[in-house]
């Protein structure tokens, strides 16, 4: 069952690689083929400026699920140091980090969102912003947890008997240790961020027309709901269907790792 788990996400991974290289213009408009259907020129028709629509899902997926990647990793990587950091110092110093954890796992990334927007501009890098702010606290709660719980094996103690200090102690068994769950937890974060920044996008605080990105492009084709639903409904399942998949991958992953 896992196995296959991991075949599928192989193998959908392998599609959106595959999606990415399609050579298509994906911004040129041609309005003389607006609302095109289906054919060997356009294989999923072509939106109300004629452009081709698997163009602009290839090129959204280049943009989505690269970015998206972009922005688990940097809070990855904030929210690990900030774990590790407060899993050793203890005391007022971790409180503060937990409790400012607290508050932001509770802000929904939309309102941090429109405030990121309000001081600057819509775009990319207010959107980077906007997730990072927020993005950073689960992994520093799972991280500190994680210190904590190293930090009481006994082989912990027998190097701290031994002589060695917090960073190679740090660098040589927690993180190794903690390095697995984390991977997983990624992976399940993964679908929470995609669908934040699709939703930004949505509400036109990401990417800009005529960049195509698939909140984009729910929102561009919403007006086209009753004439052309594909275009709503292309964007709709790669996103779903992007975050269920990398969800199921992270799952796979989270109990392949806590078996062994």
């Amino acid at each position: 069952m896992r196995r296959g788990g991991l075949v599928l996400a192989g193998v959908a991974v392998a599609v959106l690689l595959l999606a990415a290289l399609y050579p298509v213009d994906a911004i040129t408009t041609h309005l003389g083929e607006r609302f095109q259907g289906p054919s060997v020129s356009h294989p999923l028709g072509t939106d109300g400026l004629g452009r081709d629509v698997l163009a602009r899902l290839a090129a959204g997926t280049r943009l989505s699920v690269w970015f998206t990647l972009l922005a688990v990793a940097l809070c990855a990587v904030v929210g690990t140091l900030a774990g590790l950091l407060s899993g050793y110092a203890g005391g007022a110093a971790a409180a503060v980090v937990q409790r400012l954890v607290d508050i932001l796992v509770a802000v929904p990334t939309v309102i941090v969102g429109l405030v990121v927007v309000a001081v600057r501009e819509p775009g990319l890098g207010s959107l980077l912003i906007a997730v990072l702010l927020t993005g950073w606290a689960p992994f520093a709660r799972l991280a500190h947890q994680l210190t904590l719980r190293e930090r009481s094996r006994e082989y912990v103690e027998g190097a701290v008997a031994i002589g060695a200090g917090p960073v190679r102690i740090a660098v040589r068994h927690v993180v190794p240790n903690a390095l697995r769950p984390l991977v997983a937890h990624a992976c399940l974060r993964f679908a929470n961020v995609l669908l934040s920044i699709a939703g930004l996008s949505f509400l036109g605080l990401g990417a800009q027309p005529p960049t195509p990105e698939w909140g984009a492009m729910l929102a561009e084709g919403r007006q086209y709901l009753f004439v052309a639903p594909q275009l709503v409904l292309i964007p709709a399942v790669a996103v779903v269907g992007t975050s269920l998949l990398v969800t199921l991958l992270g799952r796979q992953l989270e109990g392949r790792w806590s078996s062994q």
